[in-house]
Order: structure tokens, then C-alpha cells, then sequence
């Protein structure tokens, strides 16, 4: 029987809290994975924020899909990218995160990344609330008001920003 998910708050940490996100040609790679796994309707996002060390995201596994499968997806086309990016601009930088495990030689996600599901509309909101004012909390200082901030959903709700168009709205 395929499993139904509930929608999830994820929170994926860059290895070792590395600023790897704080450079936007990162950022970008996160968002085509995300747009990638909308288009093949292996999840819908509901919201998201990058900050410059880890993500939030407020999504929902499409039925028939295991987490593990799509969170894999997700993880592997990022890592693999941002290896590719950084031998093609920063060789020094990608030996931070080097590893040398029996599976594998680098490592850009903390293994672990927390899942919570969202089995109320009262959680739901209150980490939509929180994806969106994490980059104007002080020690980040990222922004002034969440939809100013470019690498967050905050712009599709607050003034319908249609930039990630494979975003669906939580009312939907």
C-alpha cells in the first residue's frame, strides 16, 4: 500500500554549519532541485527560506513516493552540483568538505536533517510563520520585512510573486 504523508517542516543543515549558502549560485541550485521535484510531482512545496547554512521547507511527499526517496533525490542533485560547482570555482573550498567515507568522498548535508510533520493547521502556520522571519532575525540580518528576502517563499504570500511558480499555495 503507498504511503500518504502528512505536510513536513524539514530543516537541512549544511556540514558542519559551512556557509556553502551563503553563495547564490547554491542558493540556485536548491531552488532547480526543489523545481525539478514539483515538475515530476514527487512533492509539492508549500514554502521555503536558504539561508546561508541550511534550509527550511514546508512540503507534502506526493502520494506513492517514499521520503526517502524523494529527501534522496533532493540531496543527492544538490551535492552532486555543488561539487561540480566548486571544482569548476573554488577547488580550495570544496576540501572542507571532504570526508573520505566508504560511501562517499564528499559530504555537503549534515546526515540527519529534522522532519516534522505538520498535523495541524495552527503547526503548519506557525512554521510557515517562522520560515519566513528567519532571515530578518538579528543574528542573521538578512532582511528588513521576510518578502524582501529573495531565496524564501515570504514574496509568494505576501504580495503573489510568481518567481518559483512551482510553489503551491497551502490554501490549494
Amino acid at each position: 500500500m503507498p504511503t500518504s504523508y502528512y505536510p513536513e517542516f524539514i530543516t537541512a543543515t549544511i556540514l558542519k554549519w559551512q556557509h556553502l549558502l551563503a553563495d547564490d549560485e547554491c542558493k540556485q541550485i536548491v531552488i532547480d532541485s526543489l523545481q525539478w521535484l514539483t515538475k515530476q510531482n514527487r512533492c509539492k512545496v508549500y514554502a521555503f527560506v536558504i539561508m546561508p547554512n541550511h534550509i527550511h521547507l514546508l512540503w507534502k511527499i506526493a502520494d506513492g513516493f517514499e521520503r526517502t526517496e524523494v529527501q534522496g533525490a533532493f540531496f543527492s542533485y544538490t551535492a552532486h552540483q555543488f561539487k561540480k560547482y566548486l571544482q569548476d570555482t573554488n577547488e580550495l573550498m570544496l576540501q572542507d568538505y571532504f570526508v573520505g567515507d566508504a560511501d562517499r568522498i564528499y559530504q555537503f548535508w549534515e546526515r540527519d536533517s529534522r522532519v516534522k510533520e505538520c498535523r495541524t493547521h495552527p503547526f503548519f502556520m506557525q512554521k510557515l510563520e517562522y520560515i519566513h522571519n528567519n532571515p530578518c532575525q538579528p543574528h542573521w540580518n538578512l532582511a528588513t520585512i521576510p518578502e524582501e528576502y529573495k531565496w524564501s517563499s515570504a514574496a509568494f504570500y505576501e504580495s503573489n510573486s510568481n518567481e518559483f511558480h512551482w510553489l503551491t499555495h497551502y490554501a490549494e
